[in-house]
């Protein structure tokens, strides 16, 4: 692990948009050890005092929102409302945890022979693990609560994405966030990501990215006991029920499955549609697909970019072969870029790749159900549990089939998976934990339990 020079290339030209030096091991250890040392001073600055700066930082962010959001568009590809949405998230999310050191309230427990009171003691220096699909912010769901709760952060970025996450560190600092204590460092998963998990003085891991390197930090994280959060993949559901508004769901199919250009673990990526309504749904879906507009990110018409690489878009390629049954396809951008034209597979096998592996680009697969118990069973067939859409009128139904479902983000009429407010995690191979909402800040704290004998 070597100190290196990394083009960051846009997916929007293939131009190099910066060139940013990836950490070598030493410059790593040295930014865990100043952490470390950041800590001691961090987790005992007043709880008023740690919500100020972080509404300064919150500030800050505000303040520069059109220049994270060019960024983005020109270093992941995002469409430019996307964008300012996810700068804006970062804000909101800094804003939210603000409230958090003053409300992080232990407990009186009623004991004999004396008072037992309980402690939420900061964990220490958290590393943070973030995917290139949304570099802002995912990285903000865990430095948000992290540094909320007392801790420092290491933010490693995705090499494909460092430049916002660079960004919010000068902007940190800008804002009084006491130096070392929220740090990013670029670099690969294999050398700064690895490092960073094995890291002794790491005290906890946040990763978010595929199931199958998930596993693998957390082989890795067993060998110290280190708690971690994972959030992982997802072949997302998408059931409409015959009852429903089929217009309504039919027109806001592609958007749940193609924004960010499918990039994206809550992608809806899979369709079922009741069978007496299938193929009313289809000629509603098929004008909707192709009229989902590909194009430059910048353009504010645009609803979808390209693909993160050219590396990427072969995967996703590779799912449209001889096994692949296209019903019909949108269209992208010829020349230059990592483009990708939005694509509906109907019919498909339950068997098939493209229905039980998680593509990861603008391609869904639409599939007829018969009943309640087939729907579930259809969506429930998948290692994934990570996020999902009913549409029915019936609100019975609604609840029967949402507790049935095994998934840890459901959205009733709706395609919302995210909300600052609320938690988000996943069932089986989605992940472990929950992040966001009221408790998240606890998950970056161990519970200490003090008893005081009150007997003479």
């Amino acid at each position: 692990m070597t100190e290196t020079m990394f083009d960051v290339i846009s997916p929007v030209d293939e131009t190099v948009v910066q060139t940013v030096r990836f950490a070598g091991r030493a410059e790593l250890d040295d930014r865990v050890a100043r952490a470390d040392r950041a800590f001691a001073t961090w987790r005992q600055v007043a709880p008023g005092d740690r919500a100020r700066l972080l509404r300064r930082f919150a500030e800050a962010v505000d303040a520069d929102i059109e220049r994270l959001a060019d960024l983005e568009v020109r270093n992941a590809g995002h469409t430019i409302g996307n964008a300012r949405w996810e700068a804006g998230n970062v804000r909101d999310l800094l804003h939210y945890y603000a409230a958090a050191p003053e409300r992080l309230s232990g407990r009186q427990i009623p004991v004999a022979g004396g008072i037992d009171i309980t402690f939420h003691e900061p964990v220490g220096v958290v590393g943070v693990i973030v995917p290139w699909n949304f570099p802002m912010p995912v990285a903000a769901w865990g430095f948000a609560p992290a540094l909320a709760a007392g801790n420092t952060v290491i933010v490693k970025p995705a090499e494909y994405t460092p430049l916002t996450a660079l960004r919010l560190e000068e902007l940190a600092l800008e804002a009084g966030i006491p130096a070392d204590v929220f740090q990013v460092v670029p670099g690969t998963g294999p050398e700064a990501g690895e490092h960073l998990v094995t890291h002794p003085l790491v005290r906890k891991i946040v990763f978010t990215g595929s199931t199958a390197v998930g596993k693998r930090i957390m082989r890795l994280c067993a060998d110290q006991v280190k708690p971690l959060t994972l959030e992982l993949g997802g072949k997302n559901a998408n059931i409409v029920f015959a009852d429903a508004d089929l217009e309504r769901a039919a027109a806001s199919a592609p958007g749940a499955a193609f924004d960010n250009s499918g990039q994206d673990c809550c992608s809806r990526s899979r369709v079922l549609v009741q069978r007496s309504a299938f193929d009313r749904f289809m000629e509603l879906l098929e004008p909707a697909v192709k009229n989902f507009t590909v194009g430059d990110p910048a353009d504010p018409a645009t609803a979808m970019g390209p693909l993160i690489s050219a590396r990427h878009r072969e995967k996703v390629s590779s799912y449209i072969d001889d096994t692949a049954t296209v019903a019909f396809r949108g269209t992208a951008p010829a020349g230059p870029g990592f483009w990708f034209p939005p694509t509906a597979l109907a019919p498909v096998s339950p068997d098939s790749r493209q229905w039980r592996e998680e593509i990861f680009g603008p391609v869904i697969a639409v599939m007829p159900f018969e009943d309640e118990a087939d729907a579930i069973r259809l969506a429930n067939d998948t290692q994934y549990g990570l996020s999902g859409s009913l549409w029915t009128r019936d609100v019975g139904r609604a609840l029967r089939v949402a507790r049935a479902w095994d998934s840890g983000n459901l959205s009733v009429n709706s395609h919302s998976s995210v909300r600052y407010w609320t938690p988000f995690g996943g069932f089986k191979q989605s992940g472990l934990g929950r992040e966001l909402g009221p408790d998240a800040a606890l998950a970056f704290t161990e519970t200490k339990n003090v008893f005081i004998s009150t007997e003479e």
